[in-house]
């Protein structure tokens, strides 16, 4: 309706537009070619454990049968072949995912405790997270050195706690900054050791 009409006092119908709804499309069914295709896809985007994966499909299958209004148990004998499939092939080794990631967060400077817990919570049995923490120590024993201490003094500097402070404020945050350490899994002579660690120019510490 024009301002013109309006003003005249005249009425003008609009024309509305016939639509007709679109019929929302059903959902598809799951096979194990759909299943399939979501673990090669999520493998190819993760690094993931064998417990990962299997969740990974096993939210799939929920999802999908809440629209189907299915038994996600129905499909509970695919998910475990798929998941066996992957693992029998290489696709996903609790092995290799626990080595990558204990190492990676070592560097971030997580504790043994720490990095335990973590991947405990991704679904690494335990004696294999046990095992990995020997291998570590292991090879530390070798080299000379200490993965704790290593991660120790990383967590330090990633959070700016101890000698990576301004040295003004050092003694200050000390009881903070250890209590931190702890929080985080180290030990407290450990924690102690890093804290107090005398300022290294070459190491950029207290900068």
């Amino acid at each position: 309706m024009s301002a013109r009409n309006v003003a005249a006092g005249r009425t003008v119908p609009l024309r509305q537009a016939k639509s007709t709804p679109r019929a929302a499309k059903p959902t598809p069914p799951i096979t194990a070619a759909y299943l399939e295709r979501v673990a090669l896809q999520y493998l190819e985007r993760y690094s993931a454990s064998v417990a990962m994966l299997r969740q990974t499909l096993e939210r799939r299958v929920a999802k999908r049968c809440r629209l189907r209004d299915e038994d996600p148990a129905a499909f509970a004998e695919t998910v475990a072949a798929i998941v066996e499939r992957a693992r029998s092939s290489g696709l996903v080794d609790d092995a290799r995912f626990t080595a990558a990631r204990a190492a990676t967060l070592r560097r971030r400077g997580a504790s043994a405790r720490g990095l335990s817990a973590k991947l405990a919570a991704k679904g690494v049995d335990r004696t294999l997270i046990a095992e990995t923490l020997e291998t570590e120590r292991d090879r530390g024993e070798e080299e000379g050195t200490d993965a704790e201490e290593v991660a120790a003094r990383a967590y330090a500097k990633r959070r700016r706690l101890g000698p990576f402070r301004r040295p003004d404020l050092r003694a200050a945050h000390r009881d903070k900054d250890l209590a931190s350490m702890a929080r985080a899994g180290f030990s407290y002579g450990l924690a102690k050791t890093i804290v107090d660690e005398e300022v290294n120019a070459e190491d950029g510490l207290g900068r």
